[in-house]
């Protein structure tokens, strides 16, 4: 599909209302029954619009992927419709009227900064992606305060705009792309535009080396039930802080610098921090919190004698401690009756499911476990424990 005009013409439209839902397994038989009226590129490229609207709507919801206009990157490459609006919302606080969003994609941020009242100038250099940017915001209503248009972003003059918003391309022909540099455009070239507006967000992966976030912005790494979802780089708003926020929520642990916990023995309970708060490198901040320490000066579990309740980390009720042997954690599982068995790692070279093929060959019991592969004390450890309630 290199032209989206005919799925948005009178009979594309009728089509796509038509094969709406149609199961894989079911497309063959649908595609052979439509080419009998209706052109079969045009057909398949229904077809192909409606597998992307069902795989769209983990990231946008079922109600708006049904309208949108998707391409095969912008469905992979979007931002999740929570995060978008969790930093649309962060702009329209800080008193933005109106964004260039710079390598828009298929308009995802876009849509949301617009439902924040925001008027937005979305960009990219892609025809098709342009397109369905154009596509989707006339779809959702949303024309009136989004203006797309087909350019090289670098060439865009963003001077009337109270903010920029760059989402550079990290995926390249060999998969993604790790180093900042090697985006497209470069983190170096998305800072420099940042540094000319009076505020502005960048999105950048979640593995961003600390030492490449500039001076002059605050980082923060989001999550979104507990998956790390992207990390971004404010400016204008406070150099040099670090935060973690949790999504739903928005729920936010902000950094103070606080030095590495000390390392103590195991508790009765192992909190295992969210994704953005390690990213943020805030465990600190987070055991603090929890009057924890760390199992072990290199693993990021926190430790402590008492359940408190905490956004931040998952508590788990640890039950036994063994050296790591897969024999003996076999046979407690047997006398246990267990059926259910969770493995974590961090820290060791076992995978989880190696682990739990040769501890657990035949499932079987009522019961539950977790077993955490790690280090405790620099010993190779299995914890073993439950997910702790509070009441």
């Amino acid at each position: 599909m290199n032209d989206l005009a005919p799925l948005l013409a009178p009979e594309g439209r009728a089509l796509l209302d038509e094969v709406r839902g149609t199961a894989p397994a079911d497309e063959l038989a649908v595609a052979t029954r439509l080419r009998r009226e209706h052109p079969a590129e045009l057909v398949s490229a229904a077809l192909g619009q409606a597998r992307l609207r069902q795989r769209a709507a983990a990231k946008f919801g079922a109600e708006d992927a049904e309208r949108m206009f998707f391409t095969p990157n912008g469905v992979e490459q979007s931002t999740r419709a929570s995060v978008a609006a969790y930093r649309a919302e962060r702009l329209r606080a800080l008193g933005v009227t109106s964004v260039a969003d710079l390598c828009c994609g298929i308009g995802g941020d876009a849509i949301a900064l617009a439902r924040a009242g925001i008027r937005v100038l979305a960009v990219d250099r892609d025809p098709l992606t342009a397109a369905a940017a154009r596509a989707n915001a006339d779809a959702l209503g949303l024309a009136g305060l989004i203006d797309v248009r087909e350019a090289d972003v670098t060439e865009v003059e963003t001077a009337s705009y109270d903010a920029v918003f760059v989402d550079p391309a990290r995926r390249g022909g060999r998969g993604r792309i790790f180093d900042p540099e090697a985006y497209s455009p470069p983190l170096s070239w998305a800072v420099r535009a940042a540094l000319r507006a009076p505020h502005a967000a960048l999105k950048v992966a979640p593995g961003i080396p600390h030492e490449a976030v500039p001076a002059e912005a605050e980082a923060e790494w989001i999550s979104d039930g507990g998956d790390v979802k992207e990390a971004v780089l404010w400016f204008g708003t406070a150099p040099g802080a670090v935060r973690a926020t949790l999504l739903p929520g928005p729920r936010s642990l902000l950094g103070r610098g606080l030095p590495d916990p000390e390392v103590r023995s195991v508790g009765r309970y192992l909190y295992e921090p969210d994704g953005a708060v390690i990213r943020a490198h805030l465990v600190a901040e987070a055991a603090e919190e929890l009057d924890g320490g760390l199992i072990d000066p290199t693993i990021a579990y926190v430790t402590a004698d008492a359940l408190r309740a905490t956004p931040y980390a998952t508590a788990y009720e640890i039950t036994d401690r063994l050296p790591f042997n897969v024999k003996k954690l076999k046979a407690l599982l047997r006398e246990r009756e267990v059926g259910i068995l969770t493995v974590k790692k961090r820290g060791s070279a076992v995978e989880p499911e190696e682990l739990r093929r040769k501890a657990l060959p035949k499932p079987q019991g009522p019961n539950s476990v977790t077993v955490f592969l790690t280090r405790v004390a620099g010993a190779p450890t299995m914890l073993l424990g439950r997910p702790a309630g509070l009441t």
